[in-house]
């Protein structure tokens, strides 16, 4: 944790100014609006820097939910930093409806790098409707799962289908780096789950939500192909394909409404 906190982790110091928002809320403006006299829950909220900027847009309230004690002080030593009203529940995110109750909450909130710690989509989904009043919604973007699926980047610069696009049990990794910054990590082995984009639509059906949005993305909010990639010429913090940028998506973004009728699930 002290990496993603120090100073090639996240902009933290930046949220001494009021008006701040992190890149990824900034990038979800035009989907999420102003979220004036809402209810709202960001699940898997790490260390609440998208937290703190959900709660300047106007919310009635704003909940961050996390598995991590120590993501959470930093959330809350965040929060305290930025005066913001956010209150942070550590639950793991299986348990979310337990920890805050069902029905509370006009929007759900998961941002780039929840999805791939999930092993079951189908639980998840349940999870957010459950979470979800009636005419309520979900924003999410997501690391794509073809980008999960593609191996480490190549001398030759093909990018290349390795790992399962499907959900499976899992895939282990080792890394030694992490995305928000370079060093040792506590515990390099890890476990990613891929989903793809009809399980991940599936399940929100079958748990009673409406997609009412799907959109794909050239832009990532992290390097994750070396320099196969180069910063977006059009969004600050993203990152694009050097080369034929059409080639694939990068990240997605899914809205989603749960239905008014208590019949609809």
């Amino acid at each position: 944790m002290p990496l993603h906190t120090g100073p090639e982790g996240y902009d933290v110091g930046s949220f001494d100014d009021p008006g701040f928002l992190s890149a990824e809320v900034r990038y979800d403006l035009p989907r999420l609006g102003q979220l004036d006299g809402l209810d709202v829950v960001h699940l898997q909220c790490h260390i609440g820097t998208d937290t703190v900027s959900l709660s300047r847009l106007g919310p009635r309230s704003t909940v961050g939910l996390d598995f991590s004690p120590a993501a959470l002080r930093a959330a809350r030593e965040l929060a305290v930093r930025a005066r913001a009203d956010i209150g942070f529940v550590e639950a793991d995110v299986y348990d979310a409806v337990h920890a805050l109750g069902a029905d509370g909450f006009d929007l759900v909130y998961t941002g780039i790098g929840a999805l791939c710690w999930i092993p079951c989509v189908r639980r998840w989904a349940d999870v957010v409707a459950s979470l979800l009043r009636p005419g309520g919604r979900l924003c999410m973007r997501e690391g794509h799962p073809v980008l999960w699926s593609l191996s480490d980047p190549r001398p030759d610069g093909l990018l290349v289908i390795e790992y399962p696009y499907f959900e499976t049990e899992g895939t282990l990794f080792i890394e030694q780096d992490t995305y928000a910054g370079t060093g040792s990590v506590a515990s390099p082995q890890i476990i990613h789950f891929n989903h793809g984009l009809g399980e991940i639509f599936t399940a929100l059906i079958d748990a009673g939500l409406v997609v009412t949005a799907l959109e794909e993305h050239r832009e990532v909010p992290w390097n994750p192909l070396g320099d196969a990639m180069i910063p977006s010429p059009d969004f600050d913090g993203e990152f694009i394909l050097a080369r034929d940028r059409d080639r694939i998506p990068l990240t997605y973004t899914v809205e989603a409404v749960k239905r008014e009728t208590a019949g609809g699930r």
